[in-house]
């Protein structure tokens, strides 16, 4: 392995990943101002994903409680990820695919926003639980890449970044996160 060539190659594809992101600009302001209505409608958010898709939901949520640039009041987000009992009864009891759907259905209620986070479009907890969303009320709204898989037509908004690599679908779902709880922070503070 050339770790010259490796080095490059590697931030010449984010480079472009994250230049044909900006291709996302109406759906991240859709995005936006539907978290914004939500937490100023006295409403919240929830995040949810497996794996690295989870470690996001955790960054997210913790960026709105505590603070992300400047201290204010505490923004209303929830992980779906964090509650190793709940997600191992849940998925004991009535199987993986309900781990985050049963947490919408006793956590949210409508005008609050759930947002799915999955690389692929293809994690069934996810579509799952934003289907539940969607049923009561709560605006299903997803992070995904690829081709947005089984997300088109449900999350929405859905903002899919415009790569099949994990890595970077993952970097542009951080960096697309952190600018919403800016946005959020100076909005609704």
């Amino acid at each position: 392995m050339d770790l010259d060539a490796y080095f490059d190659a590697e931030l010449d594809e984010h480079d472009a990943v994250a230049a044909a992101t900006r291709a996302l600009k109406a759906d991240f302001i859709r995005l936006a101002e539907v978290c914004e209505r939500a937490i100023n409608g006295g409403n919240k958010l929830v995040f949810f994903g497996n794996g690295g898709s989870a470690g996001d939901a955790q960054h997210l949520a913790t960026e709105l409680v505590c603070r992300y640039k400047v201290n204010r009041r505490a923004l209303p987000a929830i992980a779906f990820t964090t509650d190793t009992s709940l997600l191992t009864a849940a998925a004991n009891d009535f199987g993986y695919e309900s781990v985050f759907a049963r947490q919408v259905e006793a956590l949210c209620r409508s005008g609050d926003v759930a947002i799915g986070i999955t690389t692929s479009g293809q994690s069934p907890n996810v579509t799952v639980a934003l289907e539940a969303a969607r049923d009561m009320g709560v605006v299903p709204a997803a992070l995904t890449g690829k081709d947005g898989g089984t997300l088109v037509g449900l999350a929405d908004p859905l903002l899919i970044v415009p790569s099949n690599t994990t890595a970077r679908i993952q970097e542009m779902h951080i960096t697309l996160g952190q600018m919403l709880c800016d946005v959020l922070e100076q909005r609704c503070a």
